[in-house]
């Protein structure tokens, strides 16, 4: 496993699991399992994925030690201001029931941010959560809030993929050392960015799969990957990342795929009411 070593100091590994859109049945305490058996040791979900317990009680389970496991939440929308994100912090918490968060994330930047990061701010005085971070944030929204925060994030979670390599940001975070970390780094499993003829040549040259190339060119770009799977078998594939190297021709040929394009714009009107109403965590 690889690392990267973040603005504060603490090391995150470069992939890890994501668990988004998995029920909460035991499905997601099914996969978690597996997937730390296979080798992860960072795990990503987020209060309105409704499943961090069932996160928690697959690390517990799993008997690894709770300081070799990575674990990234993230405050929802409805509990955004100072007030609000205490409670959302304290829900989180007591869901997972692993002492504190390795990661925490502002998931969607809207509404009273500022207050909202003082909250997480205090929360890591507190060794309640470890790193902060936020995420969805284009350079319009980081401009927004970031120069008033006290502290930078660690971490700007985003969609990045071949198709979407969010080129603008991830330049605007240089100057604070955020990491970029990548969701549905598949590029939501499209078969057009999964069957492109440049990265399907690459795959074959290397013995790889297609998927592999795409995992492995974002993580030489200095992002961590947050590749989702259900299968044993993807969910060991998309671990086998670090035997082989991408060279800077086909680095430079993935790079020409971009469009700058993604399939979510934080910038679009509305989106904020339209995520506001989408979900309400309970506790």
């Amino acid at each position: 496993m690889n690392y990267l070593t973040l603005n504060d100091g603490r090391s995150m590994p470069s992939v890890g699991f994501g668990v988004f859109m998995i029920p909460s049945d035991g499905s997601t305490y099914a996969v978690v399992t597996e997937a730390l058996k296979a080798g992860y040791r960072h795990i990503d979900t987020a209060a309105a994925y409704f499943n961090e317990e069932e996160v928690g009680r697959a690390v517990r389970d799993s008997k690894i030690p709770r300081e070799d496991i990575f674990v990234t939440s993230k405050l929802w929308l409805q509990d955004h201001g100072y007030e609000g994100a205490k409670r959302g912090i304290a829900r989180s918490l007591k869901k997972l029931d692993l002492g504190y968060v390795d990661l925490y994330l502002i998931h969607q930047p809207y509404g009273d941010v500022a207050g909202a990061w003082r909250a997480m701010e205090e929360a890591r005085e507190l060794k309640q959560i470890l790193s902060i971070g936020v995420s969805n944030m284009t350079p319009a929204i980081w401009r927004n809030f970031v120069p008033g925060f006290a502290t930078a994030p660690a971490v700007n979670q985003v969609e990045f993929n071949p198709f979407f390599q969010q080129k603008a940001i991830r330049c605007l975070m240089k100057s604070s050392g955020a990491a970029t970390e990548a969701w549905f780094p598949l590029g939501h499993g499209s078969g057009d960015l999964l069957c492109n003829p440049v990265i399907a040549r690459i795959a074959s040259a290397h013995g790889r799969t297609p998927g592999q190339v795409i995992l492995r060119f974002e993580i030489q770009e200095g992002a961590a990957v947050l590749p989702k799977a259900t299968s044993p078998a993807h969910i060991r594939e998309n671990l086998e990342l670090f035997d082989f190297e991408l060279t800077e021709i086909e680095m430079e040929e993935m790079r020409s795929l971009d469009t700058g394009k993604g399939a979510h714009d934080p910038d679009a009107p509305g989106v904020a009411e339209h995520l506001l109403q989408a979900f309400v965590i309970r506790d």
